[in-house]
């Protein structure tokens, strides 16, 4: 039970504070985003290395460097593509009455070389744990890449909170495509598949023959599962989407608030020294 709890609040912790991590860098200034990417596209190569490394390691340690290792591959994507670098060949916004196949056409051109780069790393990892015992990172990896999917699934096909606050300047462009309704067709269909493998899951976990290191690493994808089950359900409810990312968040608005008050204080104070010299001429 103790293991099972650790590795619980582990992986609450570390998707927690990596999206807040993620949403951090893509905000900061040029200098840092450049050097946020090289460090991220170190950090993934060592995490192929390492997954390399952990395939064979079938104790507690190998299965939480093995999810680790998935999660900072996932963050190269993440952060590969939220600022700007991997997205697509479509970077302006459609038309509010842009329908149908185009809509889904340009949609998909804003996001398909990112796509690809997700495809690309997801084989990488396939091939590097191919027949090994310890698949913690391979599926840690498809829960992310499945769910993520699902997630853009809805966002096109329309929901209630588009989370738009997520996207940096540079991306605006991307709620074009996106719909707001309260819910749409595809949504329960997500939530109920994910759902059902979520109680496999589970249920495999309860299973005597389940050695401590296959329970935390069932326990590590689990919860990430759990999580992006509940990340969709974000998209639906009247909840504020932002607040467990605030301080994240909230470091860009300061800079804008900041901004737009050095802006306008100059120009209040001019249109009011202006105000004074023409009163004065008048008198």
């Amino acid at each position: 039970m103790t293991d099972t709890l650790i590795a619980f609040g582990f992986a609450i912790f570390i998707w927690w504070f990596s999206t807040g991590i993620v949403i951090l860098l893509n905000r900061m200034s040029q200098t840092a985003i450049t050097l946020s990417l090289v460090i991220s596209s170190l950090l993934g190569m060592g995490a192929l290395v390492g997954l390399a490394h952990t395939a064979n390691q079938t104790g507690v340690t190998g299965a939480y460097c093995a999810f680790t290792c998935a999660l900072l591959a996932w963050g190269w994507n993440e952060l590969s593509f939220l600022t700007g670098w991997i997205t697509g060949p479509q970077k302006t916004a459609i038309l509010k009455s842009t329908s149908g196949w185009p809509r889904f056409v340009a949609s998909f051109n804003a996001v398909v070389w990112h796509e690809i780069a997700i495809l690309i790393v997801g084989l990488a990892i396939l091939v590097i744990t191919w027949n090994a015992p310890n698949q913690v990172g391979t599926g840690t990896y498809l829960v992310l890449w499945i769910m993520r999917t699902s997630a853009k699934l809805n966002l096109f096909f329309g929901v209630r909170n588009l989370s738009e606050a997520f996207l940096p300047k540079h991306l605006a462009y991307l709620e074009s495509f996106f719909k707001r309704r309260r819910m749409n067709a595809f949504f329960p269909f997500a939530v109920a598949s994910a759902g059902a493998c979520l109680w496999l899951l589970v249920d495999f976990l309860n299973q005597p023959m389940v050695t401590p290191a296959q329970g935390v690493g069932t326990v590590l994808v689990g919860t990430m599962l759990a999580l992006a089950i509940v990340e969709h359900f974000m998209l639906v409810l009247p909840i504020d989407t932002t607040a467990l990312w605030r301080w994240a968040i909230q470091k860009q608005q300061s800079k804008k608030n900041s901004a737009a008050f050095e802006t306008q204080v100059p120009a209040v104070l001019s249109t009011h020294l202006d105000s004074h010299d023409k009163s004065f001429q008048v008198n």
